[in-house]
Order: C-alpha cells, then sequence, then structure tokens
C-alpha cells in the first residue's frame, strides 16, 4: 500500500554517489550527512514505494521502523521515492545510487522493486537487501523477503465488519488488482462470511498492472466508495495506499453512518484524516515498522535475518486498530476469531475464493 507524492532536496555531502542520490530524489535524514562514512555506524539506504514518507499509509509505517533505528541503533539513513509511471531502469537505478553514496544495506518497500533488487543484489553480493511483501524463489541469498500474514489481519477486518455492518452488506477496494492485494480481499471475505454466509461483499480494483497508480489516486478510491456506498455497502475496506484516503471521504460523507476500515497504519490517528477519524471503524495494521526495525537490528547484531521472514497474526505482524473504541464491543468475538487463527483452528485463504 501507499502514497501522496513529496519529493525532497537532498543535503549530503561530498561525493558524486551522494550527487546521484540527489538526481533520483533521496533524502538523508542523518543529523551530520557524512558521519555514517566517518564514524562506522551501520548505513541504511531505504528506497521507497510511490508516494514516500507522508503516504499516511505503507511507506510511513515503513518509514517510522527506519526513525526507531536510527534514534534506537544510532544508524546513518537515507530515503529514496519511486515516481509514478516510472520505468523499471529508474528502480534500478534508485538502489545503485543509494549503493554508490555508499548504504550497504538497502531496504526496498514493495514489491514493485521485485525485479530491481533480484537484478542490483546479483551483481552487487557485498549489500545486504531487505525487500517489503515480496519473495522471489531465485532471488540471490543477499536479499531477505519481509513478508506479512495480510489475510489473516483483513479477515479479522471481515469479522468486525460483518458485525458492524446494519445493512448487512459491505466492500472491498483494492488499488492494484496484484496476488499480493488479493490477499487482503480473500481475508476479508472470509471474515465477513464467518459471521453472515449470505452477506454480500462488492469488490472494486482501482486498477491492474502494469497501471500502479490505483496506489496513488485517492480520486479513484473515493469514486469507487461511492460506487460501493450507492449499492448499499455501509463498511468499506480500502487496501489501497493514499487512493484509500479518498474511500474513507468518501464514507464520511456519507448521511447514514457507513464506516471505513484503513489499512496499514491507523488512519484514524493520522493527521491528513483526522477530520474523517470519527467514520473509521477500525484499521488492519501491518507493522512494517517491526519488520523494517527489526532487520536493521539484525544487521547491526551481525546476524541478518536471511531468507522469507514472516509476520504473521501470532508474530503481532499484523494486527486491528482500537483507536476511537468502536470495536470494542465486539472484543470477545475479535479475540476468538484471533486465536482460533493463531492455533490453526482455521485457516485463512490467500485468494480470493471463485
Amino acid at each position: 500500500m501507499r502514497r501522496s507524492m513529496k519529493l525532497a532536496a537532498v543535503v549530503l555531502s561530498g561525493s558524486l554517489g551522494m550527487a546521484s542520490l540527489a538526481a533520483c530524489g533521496a533524502k538523508s535524514t542523518d543529523n551530520t550527512s557524512s558521519a555514517g562514512a566517518s564514524d562506522g555506524s551501520l548505513k541504511v539506504g531505504m528506497a521507497y514505494d510511490i508516494g514516500g514518507r507522508g503516504d499516511q499509509s505503507f511507506n510511513d509505517s515503513a518509514a517510522r521502523g527506519l526513525d526507531k533505528a536510527k534514534s534506537d541503533l544510532g544508524v546513518s539513513v537515507t530515503e529514496a521515492e519511486a515516481k509514478a509511471g516510472e520505468a523499471e531502469a529508474d528502480k534500478e537505478t534508485r538502489l545503485k545510487n543509494l549503493i554508490d553514496g555508499g548504504y550497504k544495506t538497502v531496504i526496498a518497500v514493495g514489491f514493485v522493486y521485485q525485479q530491481a533488487v533480484d537484478k542490483v543484489a546479483k551483481d552487487n553480493p557485498d549489500v545486504k537487501f531487505a525487500i517489503i511483501d515480496s519473495h522471489d524463489d531465485a532471488q540471490p541469498t543477499n536479499v531477505t523477503s519481509l513478508v506479512f500474514a495480510e489475510q489473516e489481519g483483513s479477515y479479522l477486518a471481515g469479522v468486525a465488519a460483518a458485525l458492524k455492518s446494519h445493512n448487512k452488506h459491505v466492500g472491498f477496494i483494492g488499488g492494484v488488482q496484484t496476488e499480493l492485494i488479493k490477499k487482503f480481499e480473500a481475508g476479508y471475505r472470509a471474515g465477513v462470511k464467518s459471521i453472515d454466509p449470505q452477506m454480500p461483499v462488492e469488490v472494486t480494483y482501482l486498477t491492474t498492472p502494469p497501471d500502479f497508480s490505483g496506489f496513488a489516486s485517492p480520486d479513484k478510491g473515493k469514486e469507487a466508495a461511492q460506487g460501493q456506498l450507492d449499492k448499499g455497502a455501509d463498511v468499506i475496506y480500502s487496501a489501497a495506499g493514499s487512493s484509500g484516503n479518498g474511500s474513507i471521504e468518501a464514507v464520511a460523507n456519507n448521511k447514514q453512518g457507513a464506516l471505513a476500515i484503513g489499512v496499514d497504519s491507523d488512519q484514524a490517528t493520522q493527521p491528513a484524516l483526522a477530520k474523517y477519524k470519527a467514520s473509521i471503524l477500525t484499521s488492519m495494521v501491518k507493522n512494517v515498522d517491526n519488520a523494517v526495525f527489526s532487520y536493521i537490528d539484525s544487521v547491526k547484531k551481525g546476524a541478518p535475518f536471511t531468507g522469507t521472514k514472516l509476520f504473521d497474526l501470532k508474530a503481532e505482524g499484523v494486527a486491528l486498530a482500537t483507536t476511537g473504541g468502536k470495536i470494542d464491543d465486539i472484543k470477545t468475538q475479535l479475540d476468538q476469531a484471533a486465536n482460533a487463527i493463531k492455533t490453526g483452528a482455521t485457516t485463512v485463504p490467500t485468494a480470493p475464493a471463485q
């Protein structure tokens, strides 16, 4: 999930590598921009998906993990972000520029980086890479996948939606119709059906690959949500990055008391969405910040994660936000559903039922 564009100038000293970072929209958040090169601190480069820091969702969660690593672990960091409609070569260049800038631990935020990470990692075996939300069986051994059980958290969102829907009619909006976002849909629909097998679930995807603008088009999210509201859905879950902001706006403007379910971050606490928080039932929180911090910590300790690291419900990789207290009255049912997943009594599908 993803974003709202905000490219910052780079204030970095010195090398040609640093100059090339500026050309790809990177920004240093070091207290002293060249300190990492001289004091031996770990240098971490973060390549965000579209929208970067400030998207109120997926990228911001990753950014919180990076900020925590900077404050708690003393690492030096630099950030760069993708641009809408960019070529695959642009992603490769972004990663290479981070490496040229001296950043030998690089975290790529989002599955859109998989191809670029595989190629650049293969050419730079001494660099440690982590990619969030993606795994490739053929990826180089210096690439670690940080993945989440989105379907498990979405299942709980579906349970909450079904229990809170007055119309017995709910909706799901996906930013881009990819296998990843289908996991959100699959879990949500399964959660709804666990409460009421007959309850309709409206499903709308904003775009299909190779068009990834569905993650950064609030207007499309708003239009899709309005369409579902017009059909009678009164609880709508959006897994669509900053496009979900438009969905939340449409729900909040509904006069019939409809509710929205946010994604990735606790969206009821986001400043940009403050005026809509009364209409946010909950958010399916993906603790990307925990994954980012844990990975950086493992590298700093000299025992970096390898292969695929799964952050599921049991590992607190996913959860439902409780801000606003709107799901307090259904806590018992949600706890029962969560425990069934954790014990294996419930297996949540990763692909929507046909």
